[in-house]
Order: structure tokens, then sequence, then C-alpha cells
């Protein structure tokens, strides 16, 4: 498999769901039985956590489409392609971690793995691209 197609397509298909999820937010917000509660509790618990969980999605999903173009574009001239792929595609952990505590009460393990594994890609990019030598 080309290293960085994974990245775009998993990308996508993440943004979808992300996407898809927030008209559960939406329904949670507007017309369920206790949307009054759900609103006042817009900036504690479960709510909060749904919106981080949201944001983060489709953050991430976008960061997976980006970076895999760049190592598609790159490939040739970059150092540590698939461990950059990889890192960016555990990231996926973070947002997925959260709703894995909200829903089912699950410890963190997966948001602080996947915040660190998307931020050890950010920066593992950010550092080839200086490496990198022009022209190339």
């Amino acid at each position: 498999m080309m290293t960085g197609k994974q990245n775009i397509s998993v990308g996508f298909l993440v943004m979808g769901l992300f996407m898809a999820y927030g008209f559960l937010l939406i329904y949670l917000r507007d017309f369920a039985p206790g949307k009054e509660e759900w609103v006042n509790s817009y900036s504690i618990g479960k709510h909060f956590e749904s919106r981080l969980a949201h944001v983060h999605g489709n953050l991430f999903a976008f960061l997976n489409i980006l970076i895999g173009f760049l190592l598609l574009q790159f490939r040739n001239a970059l150092s540590h392609v698939k461990a950059i792929s990889w890192l960016a595609l555990t990231g996926l952990l973070m947002p997925i971690g959260i709703l894995l505590e909200v829903y089912f009460g699950l410890p963190p393990i997966f948001v602080l793995v996947g915040a660190i594994a998307m931020t050890a890609s950010v920066l593992w990019l950010g550092f080839s691209f200086y490496q990198m030598k022009s022209g190339d």
C-alpha cells in the first residue's frame, strides 16, 4: 500500500463519521427529550467532552488528509515516511478515546496515546521538511 494513501482514505472516512456525529449533537441540543439539561451542561461533563471529540475528530481527520497528501507528494525526498504516516493514523485514537470515555467510561489512555502520536507525527514531518534539501 502506498504510504500516505491510507492517511487520506482513513482521514476522509473518519471526517465523515465525525461530521455525522455532529448531527447527533444537534439532535441532543435541539430535539431530544431533556434538551434543556443538555444545553445547560454546555461547558461541563458529557456535553463538553462530546464537543471536544467532534472538533478534534474532524481536525485530526483533516490532518491525516493533509499529512497523507504531503507524504505522497514528497515521499522520495523525505525520510521516515512510513513512521510519520502510522503516527498520524494512531493520532485518531485521541478523539475516539474521548468518545470511549463518554459512552463507555474507559480511562483516557487512548486520548493520551493519540494526542502524543499526532503531535509526534506533525513535529517529525516538520523537521523532515526542514531537513529536506532544496530542489527536492
